[in-house]
């Protein structure tokens, strides 16, 4: 029944009211017996300590909940920006999404972000304006906002009863109803009725508008709206399902999540307009054979013969052990069974399947194609790798993760915990992509790295409660990278006699910049088909060629966008070992890299500043004191939105700054945006 699924996420700025929303959809449809609040540190979805704390989303959770004979799987997404890898990797496995866009605020930096994530993915999307109680409300700015902003057909499907402290209820245009919720049952009862006087004008120019927008957008209906035929509410319904899926059209309904009001038709719009799995484009995947590497699309159907799937988020629980959670795209795999690794060539055993219901867990036999679910008993599964079967290997497109641009010395308390210490670290960089760790070899010290001062604080604060391990952690500092700047080539012959037998090898590599932001690549010309060339010769200077970018060329910061080319390779089967290999590798590429005029390049971040009107010229003479440059300025009611950019070096303290000049009033976030030569 994948007609009557839907996988979706919640996705929005900090603080716009996505956890909240989610809580409302999962006490009206039954899979909760009491509210938690965000603001008392108890709610369902923030189940991690930290969360409860910190009143934030940090990992994405997921949980499977019923309205109306469907199954809804759920996603609530991070909205800060340090834990933007979260979003990347759930928005990755959604077939649709729900944008909660706060009604004072509008289209604020971070939904900016997550929109452009979601159209990279193609996700049909809905908005739900949020807090329409506050003072200072608008619905109509704020669907204006976002037509402005991604430049995409928006579309009311209701209006509020009036604003800000006047806001009663909603006006549902299709049905041209009043819709009013009882406090009293926490929202869960309302009342339906019809358009009061006041509001009659208004509802009936806006219930034209809604036909005008749906019949220029369907051809069909378009035909019968110019002739003067009547259009049913099916008929726009229909419209307007396809025009979402399609993503021609963004439908907006709005409401108040803290005060129960507006949820149920917000279900109702997601099973009514947001798509199943059979109704999203196929997934594209690469089917692997011994000679070739094709595309092929994989389509949704439970009874492929070979099962297709993706790991899209780890976590470790201290009892049950690492949990992977899984999108199907084909087949189905059953609890006992073993499965392919595709990614990592290997096979693993399908201990448990659960469904996850936010903090506990149900058992399942089997997970279809179309549904997620936490697979137990997986050992060298990574974020972004695919399962399948070994007849039939599709390896999926992995999700592609930022690079870290942070990082603090952190060490144990005692010599005794330091291999304590570093499990930890290492369960936690299996679980986040963004998380890396590594052993500085001039001060020995441990330095980890990630997206932010939030993100490394939150995972210390794991590293200390969650895993008990004592530790102590340096001032912040900023990772830098090493680029080359020209082409250059290098041909090593080595030959070393090692224990009275000889290790000889011939390598010649050629060495060039990339474009800012292409990353590294290796490519190696010599035929792996060719019988007197060992793979494990070509896997060995694949392996040395990683392992040298990874530690640099002058300074032992990565190297970033290079590109590193093996020409030729000379084996003899007397004398080359992978030692001899490794080695030649290794030589060639620091002799071809210290020859390419090296740079030191320093990451530079997109600075969003939040400020009311009176401080905007604080804010901005904040920025380019430090050395950041204004890009531009969106004025919105009640204040600006400054867009910077500033190296990541002078952004540490800016909080305590800004927070200070503009009287606490202002908020700004950071994202990662290119590396630049360090001047």
């Amino acid at each position: 029944m994948l007609d009557k699924m839907r996988n979706i996420g919640i996705m929005a700025h900090i603080d716009a009211g996505k956890t909240t929303t989610t809580e409302r959809i999962l006490y009206y449809s039954g899979k909760i017996h009491k509210i938690g609040e965000i603001d008392d540190g108890a709610a369902t979805m923030d189940f991690m300590k930290q969360e409860q704390e910190r009143g934030i989303t940090i990992a994405s959770a997921a949980i499977t909940t019923d309205w109306k004979g469907y199954t809804i799987n759920i996603i609530d997404t991070p909205g800060h920006v340090d834990f933007t890898a979260e979003v990347e990797r759930s928005l990755r496995v959604l077939d649709g999404a729900v944008a909660v866009i706060c009604a004072v605020g509008w289209v604020q930096p971070q939904t900016e972000t997550v929109w452009r994530q979601a159209d990279g993915f193609h996700v049909p999307r809905i908005c739900f304006v949020n807090k329409m109680d506050r003072i200072g409300a608008d619905f109509f700015g704020a669907m204006n906002d976002v037509h402005e902003k991604f430049g995409c057909q928006t579309l009311a499907l209701e209006i509020p009863c009036g604003q800000g402290g006047d806001f009663k209820g909603v006006i549902d245009l299709l049905n041209m109803k009043e819709i009013h919720w009882d406090e009293e049952s926490e929202g869960e009862k309302f009342t339906v009725s019809e358009i009061s006087q006041e509001y009659q004008t208004q509802a009936q120019e806006w219930r034209e508008k809604l036909i005008d927008t749906v019949a220029s957008n369907d051809d069909a209906l378009g035909e019968k709206y110019l002739e003067g035929e009547e259009i049913t509410n099916e008929e726009l319904k229909a419209a307007i399902r396809k025009g979402t899926i399609n993503r021609t059209l963004v439908p907006f309904l709005c409401g108040s999540s803290r005060h129960n009001q507006g949820i149920q038709p917000l279900i109702d719009a997601v099973i009514d307009y947001l798509p199943s799995p059979v109704e999203v484009p196929p997934a594209e995947g690469i089917h692997i054979t011994k000679h070739e590497e094709k595309k092929v699309e994989v389509i949704c159907d439970e009874n492929a013969k070979a099962p297709v799937g993706l790991v899209f988020k780890i976590q470790f629980d201290p009892q049950a052990g690492m949990l992977c959670f899984i999108r199907m795209y084909a087949g189905k795999i059953t609890t006992g069974t073993q499965i392919y690794n595709v990614s990592k060539k290997k096979r693993e055993r399908i201990n448990r399947i659960l469904r996850v219901n936010a903090n506990h867990m149900e058992q399942m036999n089997e997970v279809k194609a179309g549904d997620i679910a936490v697979v137990q008993g997986f050992k060298l599964a990574q974020t972004g790798d695919s399962i399948g079967s070994e007849g039939m290997p599709v390896l999926l497109e992995s999700v592609k993760f930022p690079e870290p641009v942070i990082s603090i010395a952190i060490e144990p308390e005692t010599m005794s915990d330091r291999d304590k210490l570093l499990e930890t670290l290492e369960l936690l960089g299996h679980e986040d992509p963004t998380f890396t760790y590594r052993d500085d070899e001039e001060t020995g010290q441990l330095v980890i790295s990630g997206m932010g001062e939030l993100h490394l604080d939150v995972l210390v604060t794991r590293i200390r409660d969650d895993y008990k391990v004592a530790c102590r952690v340096g001032a912040p500092q900023v990772t830098y990278r090493e680029a080359v700047t020209t082409a250059a080539d290098y041909v090593e012959e080595y030959s070393r006699v090692l224990g009275g037998k000889e290790n000889a090898a011939y390598i010649k590599l050629h060495l060039e910049p990339r474009e800012t932001g292409a990353g590294n690549l290796y490519e190696c010309n010599v035929q792996e088909n060719d019988d007197s060339m060992p793979q494990e010769i070509l896997d060995a200077v694949e392996s040395s060629i990683n392992s040298s970018l990874a530690s640099g060329i002058n300074m032992g910061y990565p190297c970033t966008d290079t590109l590193v080319r093996i020409d030729e390779i000379k084996y003899d089967p007397n004398t080359g070992t992978t030692f001899a290999f490794e080695a030649a590798a290794a030589e060639a590429f620091d002799k071809a890299a210290m020859s390419a005029n090296p740079v030191l390049l320093e990451p530079v971040m997109a600075v969003d500043i939040e400020s009311p009107t009176e401080f905007t010229g604080e804010a901005m003479s904040l920025v380019t004191q430090r050395g950041g440059m204004i890009a531009s300025m969106d004025d919105k009611q009640g204040g600006s939105i400054i867009h910077a950019q500033a190296p990541m070096a002078v952004m540490f303290g800016f909080t305590t700054s800004l927070r200070s000049v503009t009287q606490g009033r202002a908020s700004f976030s950071m994202s990662f945006s290119h590396f630049q030569k360090k001047n």
